[in-house]
């Protein structure tokens, strides 16, 4: 049985989002006074008084007002409450008891789920008979807290583990891949995820913009665990006006840190543009494993040599990350998708390879031979032994008598023979000069 999971559900901007961020104890969800900023589910793990489990926060849940993305954002909150083990309710104390609230109310007591009734930003912890209308919703006592300042949340979190389910063996995921989907608004990122998943996950829409979050979805494949992450389109700084897209920008970047191996999406009508090569940059720079996915395949005009024309414009516009395999695929008709995972997890073993001591200095004893280190000004440098440092990315030492003279184009020549010998596809390599004393 794994972690219980807790939803928070309520109408449009009762803070939601912010208690999320209380509980779990960091700024994970985007916060903005401006009502439908979280649109997907977000999960995130949050401890208390030793108990785990999974937090959800959810987009703000309204009956009065129709569109798809509305829609959309119902849909995803109404999954998270049928799977939740319990939920909290939040509505704002300031604002009083509305119409909207009442709808929700409705929903929860359909759902037969056990249900913590929170009344957020409470501001007078004294006059607690302010929330008394908030009985007529047939859920129990309010909970008053105010997560802006973290008042009453450790008595709130105490109800929270006090109405878990019963404890059970947890299973701690250590070998999980974590995949981060990172381009440009519109290139089919969700899209792709839902193909991957077999569901539909995360909102899609053709409104650049329509993720802001960055959603994470745990899935398991042959007795494999991925953990999936869908990230908000990336658009050049210039182009970002609003704080909520700058942050969504930023929880994007944050997903390529913490993940293992990066989808690189391209829309494959609008070919490599700047801000592609940027976000490849970025993942390049953290040492992210990375694979080149160009989507939309099933628009391209093609003939035999099609796909190796725009294989060889990525190598011409990707120089530095010419590791990266290249994958085409339509996440709307389901074209190669089913490869995405096998190519993730042949990269992630390529990350992870490792090299004995011995075979490693065999071969860069192969390579000082065949080409010497450049001389300058009279001096020569010296390898006298290398050794393997890490992995994720693969990282070696060359010890030397002096690391100055070290040139980058050697250590190019050094890399390319390492991919020649070992392969390391899809992943960077680091090569780091010591003075050896």
């Amino acid at each position: 049985m794994g972690r219980p999971i807790v939803a928070i559900v309520g109408r449009p901007n009762v803070g939601k989002s912010t208690l999320f961020n209380r509980i779990v104890g960091g700024q994970v969800a985007i916060v903005e006074d401006v009502p439908g900023v979280t649109r997907d589910r977000l999960y995130q793990d949050a401890e208390w008084s030793g108990r785990k489990f999974t937090l959800v926060d959810t987009g703000g849940l309204d009956y009065r007002e129709d569109g798809e993305i509305v829609s959309h954002v119902r849909k995803q909150a109404e999954i998270a409450i049928a799977e939740a083990d319990l939920v909290l309710f939040v509505v704002d104390a300031r604002a009083g008891l509305t119409g909207t609230d009442e709808d929700v109310a409705r929903v929860l007591r359909r759902s037969d789920k056990p249900i913590l009734l929170v009344a957020n930003k409470v501001e007078h912890f004294d006059r607690v008979h302010e929330l008394y209308e908030f009985f007529g919703l047939g859920l129990g006592d309010p909970v008053p807290v105010s997560a802006a300042q973290g008042m009453n949340t450790g008595e709130l979190l105490d109800l929270i583990v006090q109405k878990l389910p019963p404890a059970a063996e947890e299973d701690e995921d250590d070998d999980v891949v974590k995949i981060a989907v990172i381009g440009r608004p519109n290139v089919g990122k969700s899209s792709l995820v839902n193909a991957i998943l077999g569901e539909q996950r995360v909102i899609v829409s053709d409104v650049p913009g329509t993720t802001r979050d960055a959603i994470d979805t745990c899935i398991t494949r042959r007795d494999k665990k991925y953990l999936i992450i869908d990230t908000a389109g990336i658009r050049r700084r210039s182009k970002i006006d609003l704080p909520t897209e700058k942050y969504s920008v930023i929880r994007s970047l944050r997903a390529v840190d913490r993940s293992d191996v990066v989808l690189v999406l391209i829309d494959a009508v609008e070919k490599l543009t700047e801000q592609d090569k940027r976000i490849a940059g970025y993942a390049h720079e953290k040492g992210r494993g990375s694979i080149l996915v160009v989507n939309k395949w099933d628009l391209v005009e093609k003939d035999d040599r099609t796909a190796n024309r725009y294989i060889e414009e990525l190598r011409d516009g990707l120089g530095f990350m010419q590791y990266a395999p290249v994958l085409f695929v339509s996440a709307l008709t389901g074209q190669r998708v089913q490869r995405v995972l096998e190519l993730v997890d042949y990269v992630s073993e390529q990350q992870n390879m490792r090299i004995s001591t011995a075979n490693l200095n065999d071969l860069i004893r192969e390579c000082v031979l065949h080409n010497p280190p450049p001389q300058e000004k009279g001096r020569r440098m010296k390898i006298f032994y290398a050794t393997q440092a890490g992995v994720k990315p693969p990282t070696f030492f060359l010890f030397v008598n002096e690391p100055e003279l070290m040139h980058f184009s050697y250590l190019r020549y050094l890399e390319n023979q390492l991919r020649s010998a070992y392969g390391f596809e899809g992943t960077p390599i680091r090569i780091l000069t010591r003075r050896r004393e």
